[in-house]
């Protein structure tokens, strides 16, 4: 039942029959020496995490952390840090699946479903990576029209070109494309956090804000039009990505592994969870950062406009600020460039984590291989068209309008995370709690079971939550009651739908679990046998 990692490949034109290792270009292909000390072994292992940290800090994360502050102060810093140490506790699971199974969670899951349920949540990924896409695709096209003038529709159609990054990246080896990674992520961690040292903010209510409260989950007393609830569940949503479980599960095997030394093994386990906590932090400190900069960077109820256009434009506006330096400074346009780099190499980054996750599933769920730059093209290429449709639609409508379409179209595409996430999260935590998967050893221990469950629980409960409220957005500002009540059917139809299909995955790898020890069992027997 359990795949092993042959290498067994069909040459078709473009297209492969894959069915061996998890990224195979890459898998075990970086050595890393023995009886090192603390740091340096650190450092041969660091890499992997940084590529998982940027789905937590990418475009998407932005309107709602910086919105957050604007309408709720520090309230949802609380929230910013669960949602942190929630991923931490995820991607520490998807890491030893990949390494101690030798699987990615593509691969784990298919080897244990029926192919039917194998293709329906291949599409639901890649609808997922589709919804990060369209977020990096917009952030991309926004960068170039604020910093160069580009009209927008140029601008979308240009960042398909980023294709050509990726092949010059493909060829200067994975060590280097993580240290582009981590190089990217200082850059955006820099400028926001000059922006927020400006502000001079009071530190005391920021760690005052780390400590939970009820009221981030109330519904009541709306902030222009947002709950505190609804920003929760926004930070959430933008938080924690699908995409990252199957991507941190397939990079962690690029380091060279002996499997037939638990001690390595658990050397291995060990350096990558402190790779993936360091990054992490990182991403942390950036989202804090960017809910900061909407308490103390500008005028309480200042920014009107959350979308990346209005945040531009409010940084180039001394009126809007808190401070007389941040005033000086936003006058120079300092502030609102920095703002449009950060953005700039936050969908650059984006873009190698995401065609890296898109060929992981491709290869898991389906055992199809394509070029790299083939599989980047057909992606970005699909989440253009949308993108193209609505700055046409909208372009004979004023600067306003489109700006709004765009943002609309950007937020409303994240509820296609809502669906994907469960599907991930809770193969993920079955494999790690099995003995089967991953022998007593390596197991989850009972603490990070009940809190994986939790985990789990609490955040399949918010997404489906928040659904009703993400679909009623498809309908704009100015929906009708009957729109509001259709699109709520919707919700409740999608939410029982999710449900029946996770009952229907839970079954089928009980089942496929259950069939894997079996044959371990068997073959132990046989073992026995030829010994005796």
């Amino acid at each position: 039942m359990k795949k092993t990692a042959t290498h067994t490949k069909e040459r078709h034109h473009l297209v492969e029959y894959a069915n061996g290792p998890s990224l195979e270009e890459i898998n075990g292909t970086i050595e890393v020496p023995k009886n090192m000390s603390f740091w340096r072994t650190l450092f041969a292992y660091s890499g992997p995490g940084a590529l998982v940290a940027v789905g937590y800090m990418d475009p998407g994360n932005w309107s709602t952390s910086i919105t957050g502050g604007q309408n709720f102060q520090y309230l949802l810093m609380s929230i910013i840090l669960m949602s942190s140490l929630i991923a931490m506790l995820l991607q520490y699971m998807s890491a030893k699946l990949g390494i101690v199974s030798k699987m990615d969670l593509a691969q784990a899951i298919s080897a244990r479903t029926s192919k039917p349920l194998g293709i329906i949540l291949w599409i639901l990924t890649e609808l997922a990576i589709m919804a990060t896409d369209i977020a990096e695709v917009i952030g991309g096209a926004i960068a170039l029209y604020l910093l160069f003038k580009i009209p927008l529709a140029i601008a979308v159609l240009i960042t398909v070109f980023d294709v050509l990054l990726l092949l010059l990246l493909t060829k200067i080896g994975f060590r280097k494309i993580e240290a582009i990674v981590v190089a990217l992520i200082v850059v955006i961690f820099v400028i926001f956090a000059y922006q927020v040292i400006l502000s001079n903010p009071v530190w005391s209510d920021v760690f005052k804000g780390l400590i939970p409260n009820a009221k981030a989950f109330s519904s009541a007393n709306p902030v222009s039009g947002q709950t505190a609830l609804t920003g929760t569940l926004g930070i959430i949503g933008a938080t924690v990505m699908p995409h990252n479980l199957y991507l941190h599960s397939s990079v962690v095997q690029s380091r060279k592994i002996n499997h037939d030394d638990e001690a390595d093994v658990a050397r291995t386990l060990r350096f990558s969870a402190w790779d993936s906590n360091i990054q992490l932090t990182m991403a942390f400190f950036v989202n804090s950062l960017l809910l900061i900069m909407g308490v103390a960077v500008f005028k309480s109820g200042s920014v009107e406009d959350p979308s990346f256009f209005g945040l531009f434009e409010a940084l180039s506006k001394p009126s809007l600020m808190n401070n007389d330096v941040l005033a000086h400074v936003a006058n120079t346009g300092i502030l609102s460039t920095l703002f449009a780099v950060a953005l700039l190499a936050s969908g650059q980054n984006s873009t190698i984590t995401g065609t890296l996750t898109g060929q992981i599933i491709m290869e898991g769920f389906i055992h199809m291989r394509v070029p790299i730059w083939l599989r980047r093209l057909i992606t970005r290429l699909l989440s253009v068209v949308p993108v193209i449709i609505c700055v046409l639609l909208t372009s004979g409508r004023g600067e306003i309008q489109e700006h709004i379409a765009i943002n609309n179209l950007m937020n409303n595409s994240q509820v296609f995370l809502a669906f994907a996430l469960p599907f991930s999260m809770l193969p993920l935590l079955i494999f790690t709690n099995s003995s089967v998967e991953m022998g007593d050893r390596f197991k989850n221990s009972w603490l990070i079971k009940l809190l994986g469950w939790f985990s789990v629980v609490a955040l399949i409960f918010l997404n489906m939550k928040g659904l009703p409220d993400q679909i009623e957005g498809f309908f704009g500002d100015s929906a009708t009651k009957q729109q509001l009540v259709f699109a709520d059917r919707i919700a409740y139809v999608i939410i029982v739908l999710v449900l029946a299909m996770l009952v229907w995955m839970v079954v089928e790898l009980y089942r496929g679990d259950k069939k894997y020890a079996e044959e371990v069992k068997r073959k132990a027997e046989l073992q026995a046998e030829v010994i005796e």
